[in-house]
């Protein structure tokens, strides 16, 4: 049996950018919105509020120690840093982070990359998108694009802390879907990549949508997928009467609601046995979520989640891997507050996310 490789996702946006100042006011982050949440109903658990790190900002080397201490006492084998390259002359952005990390060596703890191709858009939470306005636009300019982009990346790639499978880096898209020339670009890094002697190929993992795409990723040439955890509670919680549907949606329109799922049920939907275990499948844990600091009403969030409900959901999913050549699960996430979806510490649980995974592991 081979112990669970976890890879936890990690938002890189602590910290003020230009663009961020110019779109939103100075000295904006994420902390802002996680701040300024509020409790939409009773015993509605916001604003979440950190303990150990506090509202921290991520250009302060400290703060990211503290944080790979953190994952190594919680059993959490490196970080993907979510990787924002938008195409056309290099535009890319949030990479600062990850740029000091491989300059200085620290913290000393595995690292690999998640690109978040998708447009960044001041969102208005509308379900048809209306009102949204892009305020980064994701492109994707062809082979020299795709060249410029790797030669970025294959100095990360050489890292030695750079997480591998089977010899190649790790690399995960969170929107293939939405890159009409993926099986080209695939085709392309792998060759890159093994001209430039680092590796006979890349460990491509494709974020999944709709679970039942599996094989058309697979066959275009990645190798591995892994599911999104929402899309699959969302798909099989609401296998209700249509009745039921209805009355859902008429509260919400009436009392400005979000939609709120059970954490028992979604404890008991979440996990795909046959799914899961296959080799090419990455499975997912999470702790917790609410997305309504970022989209009030209009969010959904997980209602009584705890480190218990996290410790069991944990003990479903890691026996999956166990017999796996790659025994790989993937965490969202470590630190996304704006989506109450994290496992630093803060006022409710303090380390309870943290001592929940450390002991499914041991067990």
């Amino acid at each position: 049996m081979n112990k669970p490789r976890i890879i936890a996702y990690y938002l890189p946006q602590f910290h003020p950018i230009p663009e961020n100042d110019s779109w939103w006011g100075k000295d904006f982050t994420e902390w802002i919105n996680v701040r300024k949440a509020k409790s939409l109903f009773n015993r509605h658990n916001q604003p979440k509020v950190p303990t150990e790190l506090g509202y921290y900002d991520l250009r302060l080397p400290e703060v990211r120690e503290l944080q790979a201490q953190m994952a190594r006492d919680a059993g959490v084998e490196g970080f993907c840093y979510w990787h924002y390259w938008f195409g056309g002359k290099g535009r890319q952005l949030l990479n600062e982070i990850i740029d000091e990390v491989h300059k200085t060596g620290k913290p000393d703890f595995p690292f690999c990359l998640g690109w978040a191709n998708e447009s960044w858009k001041a969102k208005q939470w509308y379900k048809n998108g209306v009102g949204d306005k892009i305020l980064m636009e994701q492109r994707y300019g062809g082979e020299e694009d795709y060249r410029a982009h790797f030669d970025y990346v294959k100095e990360l790639f050489k890292d030695s802390r750079y997480i591998r499978i089977d010899g190649k880096p790790f690399f995960l898209f969170y929107k293939p879907n939405q890159f009409e020339d993926i099986a080209n670009f695939i085709i392309l890094w792998n060759k890159w990549v093994q001209e430039e002697g680092i590796a006979d190929g890349i460990y491509f993992v494709a974020n999944l949508d709709q679970q039942d795409q599996r094989e058309k990723w697979i066959e275009i040439g990645f190798n591995a997928v892994t599911p999104s955890f929402m899309q699959r509670i969302r798909s099989k919680y609401m296998q209700r009467p249509s009745w039921e549907k209805f009355l859902i949606r008429r509260y919400r329109a009436l009392f400005n609601c979000p939609v709120c799922y059970d954490a028992e049920k979604v404890n008991k939907l979440i996990v795909d046995k046959a799914y899961d275990s296959r080799e090419d499948v990455i499975p997912i844990l999470f702790p917790q979520w609410d997305h309504t600091p970022r989209s009030g009403s209009m969010g959904d969030l997980i209602k009584g989640t705890s480190p218990e409900f996290f410790r069991k959901q944990a003990e479903m999913v890691l026996p999956l891997v166990a017999n796996k050549k790659n025994s790989l699960v993937m965490l969202k996430s470590w630190n996304e507050w704006g989506e109450g979806n994290f496992m630093e510490p803060d006022e409710t649980f303090g380390r309870g996310f943290i001592d929940a995974l450390k002991s499914a592991l041991e067990k």
